[in-house]
């Protein structure tokens, strides 16, 4: 069964990837279990393709994880962000912070007492503000994709993780109603996380997390279990 649903999530999820996201650590909800926590993500810069530039953008979100399984977490957040350009053609523009949300996966693939090994699948929407620009109106969404995979090590109190993941970021550019898609640049789609889950108490801890050469980005978050 486990393996049935394993593939049949990958066919779900892979037709998406025309377009990186915080993974949530390797820990996860046991069956019937809920986390809940208040993450901050701040992605310093993701390069786009041809001369589009790059982007960057601070969101806040309030997350919600939920044990389907011991094995399979299905992960939910909602908050807002900003969106900010750079562009090598001078075209910068700041898109002040409104509307943003994600939903994601996680699969247990291994846990033994003090090494666990996670795969996951999450997304990102981040939708500002609508501005303008001398005469124009530009719109902007930023679609933030990625898949993972987090290998995880009980050291002490505290249990550092690191991974890989497979992502995309790209920003959907309307102006004045013409829609263009400027993608992220797919030489830069294969990245590092590193990151550690520090206990606060025995249902509380901290989560911080970096993410490398696909784009400069940093998560950090606290959690609750219930």
């Amino acid at each position: 069964m486990r393996k049935t649903i394993l593939y049949f999530l990958f066919c779900f999820c892979v037709p998406g990837l025309s377009h990186a996201a915080p993974c949530y650590g390797p820990k996860m909800p046991q069956d019937k279990q809920f986390f809940l926590g208040l993450q901050t993500y701040s992605v310093f810069k993701r390069s786009l393709e041809a001369n589009y530039g790059k982007v960057s953008s601070l969101q806040e979100f309030f997350l919600i994880s939920y044990g389907v399984f011991d094995w399979l977490s299905l992960d939910l957040k909602g908050g807002a962000g900003n969106i900010k350009q750079r562009s090598g053609a001078g075209g910068d523009i700041d898109y002040s912070t409104f509307l943003g949300g994600g939903y994601g996966l996680r699969v247990r693939l291994y846990d033994s007492e003090k090494t666990k090994m996670v795969f996951g699948f999450q997304h990102i929407s981040i939708h500002p503000h609508t501005v303008s620009v001398g005469a124009s109106k530009n719109k902007a969404v930023l679609d933030d994709w990625q898949f993972s995979f987090l290998a995880s090590r009980d050291i002490f109190k505290v249990t550092p993780y690191v991974g890989t993941r497979w992502s995309w970021m790209n920003k959907i550019h309307w102006i004045d109603g013409v829609r263009k898609l400027e993608k992220s640049d797919l030489g830069k789609s294969v990245g590092l996380i590193a990151g550690v889950d520090i206990p606060l108490s025995k249902k509380a801890w901290f989560n911080v997390e970096g993410q490398f050469f696909d784009a400069t980005a940093v998560a950090a978050s606290i959690n609750f279990a219930f």
